[in-house]
């Protein structure tokens, strides 16, 4: 298993070994043997290792968000403020889950016949390293309430939050096997998704992985709901309020240093305001401060490896080289850890890396467009669908919201993921939802139930 850098400083904080087989045996055994009982609690007792779950994990925020800190560089403010978002969709899922999943009657010929939603068994998370424990939440708190047992693969980078997460379901009581987190390669990941112990796969991750796991999980008949990449456009338009329109935008595109799905990616202005809105957005970037994230005051840490900081430097140059104007930031800094400025382009074409790529890190693209028509057109122009955001008159956005192609449309806000709502992409950017009561519906057995004599 490779080394945990600290991004901040390049230095080696944690080595890790990978799971043996052994170990993998035992943690499928023992998912296995909890499903058997958790499967058959009411959904008051599930409810109550949920929200133990819940009180451990406010209870030593600092020491998990330290973590998260630590081995990916997220700023301490937003770390802490990742912990507290996983908190509360525990205590979601706790308090709904039983509305959710409740039976839903349906006429037919019988004298009775309904639909129930019985659990399938144990899900498989494999998910990234830029959200460790928010991403993990989406995953289990749903399928756990639902009845499943979870097995968490995170990535070999935040193997420190992984154990955290999973520390804090022993200290919180629940039962031996019900959440375990799994230390393995791809191909030992693949492995364990063909299991026949495990009947279904949630993942988060590149399109590329994404695309591998469909098939995977395909071949072996076992559902599965992919979050993968996206390209997100926001779309502001000449009637919009772009003070607020810059302000959320801002922190859309820059949160997490910019490593999100849903961050803002592609800003397109109607020309009328366009000048306005760059000048106005280049001032309130200038006011980011980019530094050490173990300081409050830090609003954005470095990229979680030096890898991705030189692909984004990368982007960023054949940017530029194809036309785009660097208002800020672009240069490589010097010294350690994988630091990247704020970095600001506009004008910039359509074939530009920072258009026809997913850019994760702190880069703004930004370009002109002539009208909403144009706008649109631009913003479905791309293999992704994950998720939009316009900003206009309230009337006029939700008029536009059926027109973009993607999973989820923000008018006049931010682009987020809340467990109250589903969440998910189309096109490249995956299938299946999370969150809400979509996502809790992805890993049950929508049984019909016939009840004779027929009428």
């Amino acid at each position: 298993m490779p080394d945990v850098i600290n991004p901040a400083t390049g230095e080696c904080i944690r080595s890790v070994d990978w799971h043996t087989p052994e170990d993998i045996e035992r943690k499928l055994t023992a998912a296995r043997k909890a499903f058997r009982r958790w499967r058959d609690l009411a959904f008051e007792e599930r409810a109550r290792c949920l929200e133990a779950v819940a009180g451990r994990l406010r209870e030593q925020n600092e020491r998990h968000a330290a973590l998260m800190t630590a081995e990916m560089g997220k700023p301490v403010r937003e770390a802490l403020g990742e912990v507290e978002k996983a908190a509360w969709c525990c205590e979601h899922y706790a308090g709904h889950a039983a509305e959710y999943l409740a039976d839903t009657s349906i006429e037919a010929d019988a004298t009775r016949s309904w639909v129930q939603y019985l659990p399938l068994g144990t899900v498989l998370g494999i998910l990234p390293w830029n959200s460790p424990y928010w991403l993990a939440t989406r995953v289990f708190a749903p399928a756990l309430m639902a009845g499943n047992t979870v097995i968490l693969k995170h990535d070999a980078h935040v193997p420190g939050c992984a154990a955290a997460i999973e520390e804090v379901f022993r200290d919180a009581g629940a039962p031996e096997g019900l959440l375990q987190t799994l230390h393995v390669g791809n191909q030992t990941a693949e492995a364990v998704m063909r299991d026949p112990r495990v009947q279904a796969v949630s993942f988060t991750g590149s399109t590329r992985g994404g695309r591998a796991v469909a098939g995977i999980a395909a071949a072996a008949t076992k559902p599965a709901v992919l979050e993968l990449g996206g390209s997100d456009p926001a779309l502001v338009l000449a009637d919009a309020d772009l003070d607020e329109a810059v302000d959320t935008l801002a922190a859309s595109r820059f949160i997490c240093a910019g490593q999100s799905c849903i961050a803002a990616k592609r800003i397109f202005v109607e020309s009328t305001g366009y000048g306005n809105f760059i000048s106005l957005f280049k001032k309130r970037l200038e006011r980011l401060e980019v530094g050490d994230p173990t300081r409050r005051e830090t609003d954005i840490g470095p990229l979680a490896r030096a890898d991705l900081r030189d692909n984004l430097h990368r982007q960023v140059q054949d940017s530029i080289a194809a036309g785009a104007k660097c208002l800020l930031g672009g240069e490589m800094p010097t010294g350690p850890g994988s630091f990247y400025p704020v970095t600001l382009l506009a004008d910039v074409p359509q074939t530009a890396a920072a258009f026809a790529e997913e850019t994760f890190g702190p880069v703004a693209a930004v370009a002109p467009v002539a009208d909403v028509e144009e706008g649109i057109a631009l913003a479905n122009r791309t293999e992704y669908g994950l998720a939009a955001s316009v900003w206009t008159t309230p009337e006029r956005g939700v008029e536009m919201a059926r027109r973009f192609e993607a999973g989820q449309v923000a008018v006049n806000g931010i682009v987020k993921t809340d467990p109250r709502l589903p969440s998910g992409g189309i096109k490249a950017s995956g299938y299946g939802r999370e969150l809400g009561p979509h996502g809790i519906h992805e890993f049950v057995n929508a049984q019909q139930v016939w009840l004779g004599p027929k009428k």
